[in-house]
């Protein structure tokens, strides 16, 4: 299988497939190369959630650059993308003073609501509610088949040549160009794009070492409710307050974070984000906890599991949460939210290394685009 193209991409994960649709947009021959038949990684076990306005400073920029290309993809690869918003909660003095703070700093994009507004717009329980915020530039993605419809349209396009089942060996980048070595043969291009995501250890162990890769494993849960629900937007809780930057560096994010130190460690240590998504047949994507480790261990935890579920039953008026599907999502994670490294004079290695490769891949292609010599 030798064949030549401008540009060859290890990764056909929405990172790998956004620097390959850009690439095609430009008028660049592509080659894709995916180890496995399908994307089964951080791609399709995440929320499908396009988290624009809780971004800060370059996530911010490529969230907004993202949301037009996801609407864009949506429509010409055949997937659902909503554009649904989010609906932040605040069960708590700190919380609502969190999202007031976010409102004033980002004029327009907010809409705060009192609490009958946030009982109207999603099915969470009236009692303890300080109110909430309407973050009205967030998406929704299909994620379980955005992934494969974008690889399935892009190996339409005559520019593009998508490969799966094609692990990759090694990746040879000289002064000439690069020979990306696979257990198919190997492929030539002027410049390589690795984009393995926490494997990246695996094929630039140098990179990710200096880099200070890690990986982190994330507990997840699908859960059908007693009584049926919709839930059109997105949902965050105190916990995301915590995690999103916007949010976070808050004054009233920080006096949270300083109560639950005594009220609520269990969240705080396994590193809670308590969100929820809904998926098309009704069922309720739940999540997430998180684990940091250059190696983790394989284990699963009943505990983490029960952790989110009560949150989940404190939540939501749904009646009893019967639990369909468990999972470990894996992402990679290292200093900053990007990595962006030269892998030799034709290679390059790039990774969302925050969590938000949904959210933002379709923004960071261009910009690392613009840096590649072709």
């Amino acid at each position: 299988m030798t064949r030549t193209s401008d540009l060859v991409i290890v990764g056909a994960g929405i990172v790998g497939l956004a620097h390959a649709v850009e690439a095609v947009a430009r008028g660049l021959t592509v080659t894709v190369l995916e180890r496995d038949e399908r994307a089964v990684g951080a791609s399709v076990r995440n929320f499908g959630h396009g988290c624009v306005t809780a971004q800060t400073g370059d996530a911010l920029v490529y969230a907004g650059r993202a949301r037009e290309e996801w609407l864009r993809l949506g429509e010409e690869a055949g997937f659902g993308v909503a554009e649904c918003g989010t609906v932040v909660v605040a069960r708590s003095a700190e919380e609502r003073a969190a999202l007031e703070e976010l409102a004033a700093e980002r004029d327009g994009e907010v809409e705060l609501l009192d609490p009958a507004a946030v009982v109207s717009r999603v099915p969470v329980r009236a009692d303890g509610l300080h109110g909430g915020a309407f973050l009205r530039r967030d998406l929704r993605v299909e994620q379980r088949r955005a992934v494969g419809a974008i690889a399935t349209w892009l190996a339409g396009q005559p520019a593009a040549d998508v490969r799966f089942s094609t692990p990759v060996l090694g990746v040879d980048a000289g002064s000439d160009g690069c020979v990306v070595r696979t257990g198919r043969g190997d492929v030539r291009a002027r410049h390589a794009i690795v984009c393995a995501g926490h494997d990246l250890d695996r094929l630039l162990p140098d990179v990710a070492d200096d880099a200070g890769l890690r990986r982190c494993v994330l507990q997840m849960l699908q859960v059908r409710t007693g009584t049926p629900v919709t839930v059109g937007p997105a949902v965050l809780t105190g916990s995301s307050m915590l995690r999103y930057p916007a949010l976070a560096g808050t004054a009233g994010a920080a006096a949270l974070r300083e109560r639950w130190g005594t009220e609520r460690p269990d969240l705080l240590d396994a590193v809670v984000n308590h969100m929820l998504t809904q998926l098309p047949g009704g069922d309720l994507v739940v999540g997430d906890t998180h684990h940091y480790a250059r190696t983790p261990d394989p284990w699963s935890s009943d505990g983490l599991d029960e952790l989110l579920l009560a949150e989940t039953r404190a939540l939501l008026d749904a009646g009893d949460l019967t639990v369909v599907r468990r999972w470990r999502g894996v992402y990679a994670d290292a200093p900053g939210e990007f990595l962006v490294r030269p892998a030799g004079p034709a290679a390059t290695a790039v990774a969302v290394t925050s969590g938000i490769g949904m959210t933002t891949a379709l923004g960071l292609a261009p910009a690392v685009l613009d840096t590649v010599p072709l």
